[in-house]
């Protein structure tokens, strides 16, 4: 079999389409959950936090030696070394979101599906292949 035969075979798996499906649908996804983390729940936790924007704490590391740093834009702009913190701290609530609405939806789809017919147990199996060595 040559090698475009096998790249074909390859791509034609059910499982290879699966996952280009899920991928591509996984990045709007993600795309609608940093939407809600940034422009719904951050707001919220800062408004809860006394105003605070997560977005905007950052630790400096470096001098900055007159220039603006005022906001995250501004001291990525300066060059000024620095410690984001504040985009962490969204990054992992973004992704805790996530978390939790693929389980929401892998829980519901589980419930969905019917159970899987109870076969032989692992003992039954043993038995019958003794009593078939037996023979």
């Amino acid at each position: 079999m040559s090698m475009r035969e096998e790249f074909k075979a390859f791509i034609n798996q059910g499982n290879v389409m699966g996952l280009a499906v899920g991928v591509i649908i996984g990045a709007g996804f993600g795309k609608i959950i940093t939407s809600l983390t940034e422009d719904i729940l951050m707001p919220l936790i800062g408004a809860v936090t006394g105003g605070t924007d997560f977005t905007n704490k950052f630790i400096l590391l470096g001098d900055p030696a007159g220039k603006d740093v005022s906001t995250l834009a501004a001291v990525k702009a300066s060059g000024v070394a620095f410690l984001g913190w504040g985009s962490l701290v969204t990054a992992i609530i973004n992704f805790l979101i996530m978390a939790f609405v693929i389980f929401l939806i892998v829980r519901q789809v589980n419930k969905m599906m019917p159970p899987a017919a109870a076969g032989p147990s692992e003992v039954d199996l043993l038995t019958e292949i003794r009593d078939s060595l037996k023979k």
